[in-house]
């Protein structure tokens, strides 16, 4: 374990290979806990805006990652890439290229998924998870979102539907009012900060089409009929479902996901939509932080 923690504090940041390609990755902090594995959402928005995890890093080595396709890792021109399974594999890939024996795993939005699909294959020294902003079901997921777009202003809504009934969500108009959603769901603030931009410019657009669709609540793509909801009964290990209160993975259904998982935690953030690591940093890394500990005590103890 010893040599596996040096190994750890050498290598801050390079490429692994995995299925189809070849993903970035950065570690950052050499803490003594057991490494925390950021698994980002998307799919196909990279890293950067998950970065004020990097503040663990005194506790733990945070590794970073950008799944294939997106940000600083390989693009390759393959829609047949785009696979759930395949996704599941890298982050296997990248655990193993790493050395990561013993892990944490956080997900958020997208991937929760990820990670759900991860622990159902019973991976060994899995120490806890955090599904931050989870969406699970994404049927259920895109029931909220009904309920959340019929919010909207009358004017963004009819911009909204006819831009899709004539299917051109290129216009600019489409664009501004899909951003009345965003600001009012995924991120609050009222200026972005970089590191979200970072991501927003990092997007990589084939897997986000090829698995999502045009935008956060027009799901066409390949994950449209996922349910993993079955598979949470499943999970043995610490849990902890993080949610904003005005979150487009709503906390209600974030609250049914927690009901599911045997002995796990939720944590609401008032003031925070889907980026809570952004728009609440400071509490969010004080409650991560602890759950990481007490989790840790639990795994070595």
């Amino acid at each position: 374990m010893q040599e596996n923690r040096l190994a750890l504090s050498r290598a801050r940041e390079g490429f692994v290979p995995v299925s189809g390609g070849r993903v970035w990755y950065r570690i950052v902090g050499d803490g003594a806990g057991i490494p925390l594995l950021l698994i980002h959402g998307g799919p196909g928005v990279p890293h950067d805006y998950l970065e004020p995890l990097g503040a663990l890093g005194d506790d733990r080595p945070v590794v970073f990652y950008d799944q294939l396709g997106c940000g600083r890792s390989d693009r390759p021109d393959d829609p047949g890439l785009w696979r759930l399974e395949r996704f599941v594999a890298e982050a296997a890939q990248l655990r193993a290229a790493l050395g990561l024996e013993r892990v944490h795993i956080l997900g958020q939005s997208w991937g929760t998924i990820l990670a759900t699909e991860y622990l159902l294959g019973k991976p060994s020294g899995v120490a806890s998870v955090v599904m931050a902003n989870p969406c699970v079901s994404v049927p259920k997921y895109l029931e909220d979102l009904e309920r959340l777009c019929a919010d909207l202003p009358a004017a963004a809504r009819e911009v909204i539907a006819r831009a899709e009934a004539q299917g051109d969500t290129e216009t600019p108009e489409y664009q501004i009012a899909s951003f009345e959603f965003y600001r009012r769901h995924v991120c609050r603030l009222q200026t972005w900060p970089e590191a979200l931009n970072r991501s927003v410019a990092g997007m990589g657009a084939q897997p986000y089409l090829t698995m999502w669709g045009a935008n956060e609540f027009t799901c066409t793509g390949n994950l449209r009929e996922y349910d993993g909801t079955a598979g949470l009964r499943e999970i043995a290990i610490p849990t902890l479902f993080l949610a904003g209160r005005f979150d487009e993975t709503t906390p209600e259904s974030t609250a049914w996901y927690q009901s599911l998982v045997p002995g796990s935690e939720l944590a609401i953030f008032e003031n925070s939509s889907h980026m809570p690591q952004l728009e609440e940093p400071a509490r969010y890394l004080s409650v991560v932080r602890d759950f990481l500990r007490r989790a840790e005590r639990r795994h070595t103890g």
